[in-house]
């Protein structure tokens, strides 16, 4: 909780069994209040690994492909009653550690979103990019156009 505004995590993943137990443990719960995983139809042990580690799991009974399991993953949020939602791909394309800066910039209302760009720098360390958007109905247009992991506000995801 930030500023007693909910944060919830959510996991989209698709076969991710190596990955997901690194990713979740590295989740720091001092910010996070919830943690959702989607499962589009993962052909390996990806949902009994979420369960066993104690993860909301929602399983899509076929692949519906990426753009479904995001949509899902915010609804998902949103039902969990989420204020901030962080969107973290369960194959550990990021470090988890990253959540707190991202979640308190949306806390203090400075910003309607934040998404780390892959560029590089010659530290190796990922540099964030940072929205100020005009419109609250660009932020899911924006973010589509960016890989990785995303933070937002959920009322504007979902219009």
């Amino acid at each position: 909780m930030i500023g007693n505004k909910r944060v919830v995590v959510v996991l989209p993943a698709y076969n991710a069994e190596r990955t997901l137990e690194q990713t979740y443990r590295e989740i720091p719960f001092d910010v996070v209040d919830d943690v959702i995983l989607i499962d589009d139809a993962s052909a390996d042990q990806t949902v009994a690994l979420a369960r066993r580690l104690g993860i909301t799991t929602i399983v899509h009974e076929r692949n519906l492909g990426y753009g479904a399991n995001q949509k899902t993953c915010y609804r998902a949020a949103l039902e969990r009653g989420a204020d901030i939602v962080v969107m973290l791909h369960a194959d550990y394309q990021y470090t988890p550690r990253l959540i707190p800066a991202m979640a308190y910039l949306l806390g203090s209302g400075e910003f309607d979103a934040r998404s780390p760009a892959r560029c590089w720098r010659r530290s190796r360390r990922a540099r964030l990019g940072q929205f100020r958007l005009r419109r609250p109905d660009a932020v899911a247009d924006s973010l589509c156009r960016v890989p990785g992991r995303r933070a937002h506000l959920p009322g504007e995801v979902l219009s």
